[in-house]
């Protein structure tokens, strides 16, 4: 079958290039110790739920289900997987499940032992997880799966003519928890029926986030009451533009997060900039007084750092695509991105409430951030918006668990 063979090429591509580079590396060493790993960590007498995220992403938008299953079904244990290491190597240690390990490539053999090693009572693929072999599996062994904040478009190979294999693959789940009316009608022009509109569990995840967020009070005395500008998850393409903006507006501070935090980009930043700057991991309480853009190069501390903002960017929308905004509009900011967003639900749906804005290049920027300077009842406005946008559409947790039976 060509999703085998498929497979099993994927698998050895992952071998052949894992002496140079490090991802597949650590993709292989995982591998070679999950078995093990799940022979000495699962509890014989325990019933495991299995949670399955392909990175860390998903394994946020699973979050919020699994830690209200783990508080109020304490007895259960949980087992987590990762397809990649980007998600499998960040949380590792992650405290609310029991077990956390790769997921084995999906080929029959592989599939065969993991379930028999762990059993499992029931299954959660997050979001785009669709495997076919551990799916068809599952479903006779008549183990429950559930797709959890799943979410289809006409272009996938699902509704193609070509893609009834893959229409296979969905008949399996027990029930499909999808984000929006859309793909329930998709799903149901297939014949698919068990599938039920809650939403997306990641409003339910930021809220979550804000309530934790961490006090920083080094970014406290940076900030110092100023009007600042935090841009989240960057890159060279959105540099470009807010930079040159700040460089030519001494009101205002900005907080930079860049999503590839190396040397190399860390410096074309530093390259860039006209004004008084300090890196996060080199500020002390005299030097950040002194700064007018702070940088952030370390990880961990972007969801908690939008709180001192009064206006958000985005990064992302000049290349694949736009990173997380929700994880900005949660604090109640207005939140601004480059032009390539139509892939996301979130970001639209933003733009029509009024809480973000797309810009094409430095002149639309301009305009926007003069007026949202100038125009005090504007900014509180789109702030408010934003802020509005997420928590009308949280809940999706408490939906999914009044539908499932422990």
């Amino acid at each position: 079958m060509l999703y085998n063979f498929a497979i099993v090429v994927y698998d050895f591509f992952v071998h052949l290039v894992a002496p140079f580079s490090r991802k597949p590396r650590k993709m292989m060493k995982g591998h070679w110790v999950v078995y093990e790993l799940l022979r000495q960590q699962l509890e014989k007498e325990k019933r495991y739920i299995w949670f399955h995220a392909a990175s860390l992403g998903e394994f946020e938008q699973g979050r919020p289900l699994i830690e209200q299953i783990r508080a109020k079904y304490p007895d259960y244990g949980i087992l987590l997987t990762f397809f990649s290491p980007s998600g499998y190597e960040v949380r590792k240690n992650y405290r609310g499940a029991d077990v956390v390990c790769y997921l084995p490539f999906d080929k029959p053999r592989n599939v065969k032992k993991f379930l028999d090693i762990v059993n499992p009572c029931m299954a959660f693929f997050i979001k785009y997880e669709f495997w076919k072999n551990y799916l068809d599996e599952l479903h006779k062994r008549r183990i429950p799966v559930y797709s959890i904040s799943s979410i289809f478009r006409r272009g996938q190979i699902f509704f193609k003519w070509y893609g009834g294999t893959y229409r296979h693959v969905l008949r399996n789940f027990d029930h499909l928890f999808v984000q929006n009316e859309r793909s329930k009608r998709y799903l149901a022009k297939i014949g698919i029926n068990r599938a039920t509109v809650v939403g997306d569990t990641r409003f339910d995840r930021v809220l979550q986030i804000r309530e934790e967020a961490k006090e920083l009070p080094l970014v406290e005395l940076f900030k110092n009451n100023t009007m600042t500008f935090v841009a989240g998850s960057s890159w060279q393409p959105d540099e470009d533009l807010f930079i040159e903006y700040f460089n030519e507006h001494p009101e205002v501070k900005l907080i930079i997060a860049p999503h590839v935090i190396d040397e190399n980009h860390l410096v074309e930043i530093i390259r860039k900039l006209k004004r008084p700057y300090v890196r996060y991991t080199r500020a002390d309480e005299k030097n950040v007084c002194k700064a007018d853009c702070l940088i952030i190069d370390c990880f961990g501390l972007l969801s908690s750092i939008y709180r001192y903002g009064e206006i958000s960017y985005i990064g992302g929308g000049f290349g694949v695509g736009i990173h997380n905004t929700l994880e900005a509009a949660v604090y109640g900011i207005p939140v601004i991105f480059g032009p390539k967003y139509q892939k996301f639900q979130e970001a639209i749906h933003l733009i029509e409430s009024g809480g973000a804005f797309s810009v094409k290049d430095y002149d639309e920027l301009k305009r926007l951030l003069d007026r949202m300077l100038s125009d005090e009842k504007f900014l509180h406005e789109t702030g408010t918006n934003a802020g509005k946008y997420v928590t009308d559409n949280a809940g999706a947790t408490n939906k999914i668990m009044n539908m499932i039976n422990f």
